[in-house]
């Protein structure tokens, strides 16, 4: 009888094969390939196509020379995100703080109660202070926007606009050193880095999917989009008159997105040049028709498929870190708590970079999500204000009940506008979560680019906080 593991074995060793000789075919196999293909296309259409002299646009024609033009396209794809983030923003602040409402002004003291005269103290500690509050937080600040925004963008993907940006964005990576399918995993990314990082397998070049793979994390994916939203409404917005402070807002926000592309076009130019070198291969892309969008099934898709999984999946790590954060609270050496140690270690290093130590050790915390970044750093800022005096007591979470509760908290712990813009930034470029470098891991099957792809942009994100912080106080401040 054959052993069943021998096709199994037999299969894995034609892929490993099959991987080792793309890297030994020559830097143009790809080129020729693709020219082959489009030449012999082109004398199969000059045989059967007949023209009769007039040139003819429907209307996907006009749209597309709209859309993907030399001088429209990418203006056209600003002011879309710009309408998108706007619409995001100016709509999510009111259901936000109606849920911050209901989930911790109303429920959690009512939980609190119950718990305690059924349960010890330090268990109802942990389990309502910590677990509940931390993914209350998470439901109120991350709903409303994923809401608004993730139906959106379905609707601009279903209408066969994504493919359209990769087009616009195929030279500037050929430029770049890269493949013209990056701007697709890209795009992927900004749903999720993990995502993307999957999406990579599209591209045939081992060295430009390598490349692919280490600059995915500079797009912001959707457990970031919550932390840009908040910190630009709460800072940028209000240092503007109120007419245009959703205009700001979504400005500030579209500026740390294409910052992202920016990073992401730098990083693989020198990628490029150095380790990963070699030339761009040509790809094909073919542009999908516009389809009439489907409002209905696009928002059940977007609020099934998208929000919910995702806000699933962000209160599933957020209540093991808030059990963590109280625990880290309220556990003592001597008279202090282990988080108190943490932030004063970490605070140095905060303060060089304009961010603090509350904020760094949020990011640690927050390594399995993205997502809780703002609960966390929440949680941590109260627990530093009753370090000095100014909080409700150890381990006690601070409850807000507007927009204008989480600024008068961050105005308590000395936050100014350099801060917001430098977490904003330090949101953006800094380690993958713990999904993203794991699939990194199982795709590339290497600790060596694993280790690269992960802390490449946290010492991006250092540096250019860094820089930021430093020029601002020599020269601004």
């Amino acid at each position: 009888m054959n052993n069943p593991t021998r096709p199994s074995a037999s299969v894995e060793n034609v892929l490993k094969t099959a991987r080792d000789l793309r890297w030994e075919v020559g830097a143009d196999v790809y080129d020729q390939l693709m020219n082959a293909i489009y030449q012999r296309a082109g004398e199969i259409s000059a045989r059967v196509i007949r023209h009769d002299g007039t040139q003819r646009l429907d209307w996907e024609q006009k749209l597309d020379r709209l859309l993907t033009g030399r001088w429209t396209g990418i203006p056209m794809m600003l002011i879309l995100l710009a309408l998108v983030f706007w619409i995001t923003i100016t709509g999510s602040n009111y259901p936000s703080s109606m849920l911050s409402e209901l989930l911790i002004d109303t429920l959690h003291p009512l939980l609190k109660s119950a718990a305690v005269s059924v349960i010890p103290g330090y268990l109802a500690g942990l389990l309502v202070d910590g677990v509940y509050l931390t993914a209350a937080w998470v439901v109120a600040v991350m709903l409303p926007p994923m809401a608004i925004f993730f139906p959106l963008f379905t609707l601009l993907e279903d209408f066969g606009y994504l493919p359209r940006i990769a087009f616009n964005l195929d030279g500037l990576f050929r430029k770049a050193g890269a493949h013209g399918k990056q701007a697709l995993t890209m795009t992927m990314g900004y749903g999720c880095n993990a995502a993307g990082v999957v999406a990579t397998r599209i591209i045939d070049s081992p060295r430009e999917r390598l490349i692919a793979i280490i600059t995915n994390n500079f797009s912001l994916c959707n457990g970031r989009w919550p932390t840009q939203i908040l910190i630009a409404t709460l800072f940028i917005g209000a240092a503007v008159p109120a007419p245009f402070s959703g205009l700001a807002a979504a400005g500030s926000v579209i500026f740390v997105a294409l910052l992202g592309v920016f990073f992401t076009f730098a990083t693989s130019w020198g990628l490029s040049k150095s380790i990963l070198r070699g030339e761009a291969s040509a790809f094909s892309l073919e542009l999908p028709p516009y389809r009439p969008p489907r409002f209905w099934q696009t928002l059940y898709t977007s609020l099934i498929d998208r929000t919910l999984i995702v806000l699933w999946r962000a209160v599933v790590f957020a209540m093991p870190a808030g059990a963590v954060i109280w625990l880290i609270s309220n556990i003592q050496i001597g008279d202090v708590s282990v988080a108190a140690y943490l932030i004063d270690a970490l605070e140095p290093l905060g303060s060089l970079v304009g961010l603090s130590g509350v904020i760094l050790l949020a990011f640690v915390v927050a390594i399995p999500a993205n997502e809780i970044v703002i609960p966390t750093i929440l949680m941590l800022t109260v627990l530093s204000l009753d370090m000095h005096g100014m909080g409700a007591g150890a381990g006690v979470l601070f409850e807000p009940d507007s927009l204008n509760s989480y600024r008068t908290l961050f105005d308590h712990a000395n936050w100014t506008t350099l801060t917001a813009i430098n977490l904003m930034l330090f949101s953006l470029l800094h380690n993958p979560c713990s999904t993203t470098i794991y699939t990194i891991y199982k795709e590339t099957g290497s600790w060596k680019w694993t280790a690269v792809s992960t802390f490449l942009p946290l010492l991006l994100g250092l540096a250019v906080t860094f820089f930021v912080t430093w020029f601002t106080r020599l020269f601004i401040v």
